[in-house]
């Protein structure tokens, strides 16, 4: 109850406006006293273009979704074993530190001097260490995609987030693609009755082979489709992939990822009330907008369970692949992993 109460208070020092946060079933409010000072925004990795983009979208001050927040400083690494990752760090750090960002020497001193974090690094391997650093510190954190390289980590992730009552989310910015939400929730063909997604899928041996990339269309399928994967299939081809799951009532839905020739973002919808196109994207605007938001409410805006349900289909399509195609539960590589449906 003590370190609670403690980082309660550590957090109602932190912040500017009132924010109610909360992990799994405890929450807490807190209201700090002046409601016009910036919310300071640390980032820790430079190795993914998103961090510069993250940035250029939350530093503008044309740009009144993120009033009141700003991107001050950066820890640069960051993943130091995947080439195409460390060898963009160097220029990264020189294009932060022309738009103003200082750039620390460590972790612990990025959470002395900023309120809220983004987790950028690339190597999702590294997450698991990263986070548990900023859960112990008390600040909210939003982990870019992936959550992590495997699906053990992730359910450790938001384990130690529930643990340490840290408000967390993970999404790639294609869970905002257009007409993702709208056909969800039923407004454009009445209820889902299945889906297929596509999208790149380069695979990056130290992750499961989705994660890296392919979990951005694994994430517009989900969002479509919404948690309740009982069953992945996987066909694997050099230049592509199909896999498909069951959903536990009956409705299927398909992932293709590419890895030879063109490749973009997209896919349809099957519905009561007829099928539609899913996406394209619509850049990071809508992600960001949505960062903010959970930093300002502290309300997440992904349930943890879809988003590691997520990390569960690209295990099991991982394990489909070890067994030649065949079908794999989800649930059995997800109590494999330590967590549970």
């Amino acid at each position: 109850m003590n370190s609670i109460l403690s980082r309660r208070n550590f957090l109602r020092k932190s912040f500017a406006g009132s924010l109610t946060f909360g992990v799994g079933s405890t929450a807490f409010a807190m209201t700090s006293a002046s409601g016009n000072q910036d919310v300071k925004i640390g980032m820790i990795g430079l190795d993914t273009s998103h961090s510069i983009a993250f940035t250029r979208l939350i530093n503008d001050p044309e740009n009144p979704n993120v009033s009141g927040y700003s991107v001050v400083a950066a820890y640069p690494y960051g993943s130091r074993t995947i080439e195409s990752s460390y060898s963009r760090i160097p220029g990264y750090i020189e294009d932060m530190k022309k738009m103003g960002i200082r750039i620390v020497d460590s972790i612990a001193e990025l959470l002395a001097e900023t309120d809220v974090i983004l987790l950028e690094t690339n190597d999702g391997n590294l997450h698991l260490e990263q986070s548990l650093e900023v859960f112990r510190a008390g600040k909210p954190v939003f982990i870019d995609k992936p959550v992590a390289g495997s699906l053990k980590d992730t359910v450790a992730i938001y384990k130690a987030a529930e643990r340490y009552n840290v408000p967390m989310f993970s999404s790639s910015s294609l869970r905002w693609a257009r007409h993702t939400y709208e056909l969800r929730s039923g407004e454009t063909v009445g209820r889902i009755l299945g889906s297929d997604t596509y999208g790149p899928c380069a695979i990056e041996p130290s992750h499961m082979d989705l994660a890296w990339y392919g979990v951005h269309g694994v994430e517009m399928l989900f969002t479509v489709m919404g948690k309740g994967c009982r069953e992945v299939t996987r066909v694997h081809q050099p230049d592509t992939d199909i896999v498909v799951g069951t959903w536990e009532d009956g409705r299927l839905g398909s992932f293709r990822g590419i890895r030879a020739g063109r490749a973009g973002f997209g896919g349809t919808a099957f519905g009561e009330r007829g099928i539609h196109e899913i996406g394209p994207s619509t850049g990071y605007g809508p992600l960001i907008d949505e960062v903010i938001k959970f930093f300002r409410t502290g309300n997440p805006p992904i349930c943890p369970k879809e988003t590691i349900e997520i990390f569960a289909f690209m295990e099991a399509a991982d394990e489909s692949r070890r067994r030649g195609g065949q079908p794999v539960q989800v649930r059995e590589v997800l109590e494999k992993a330590g967590g549970s449906l």
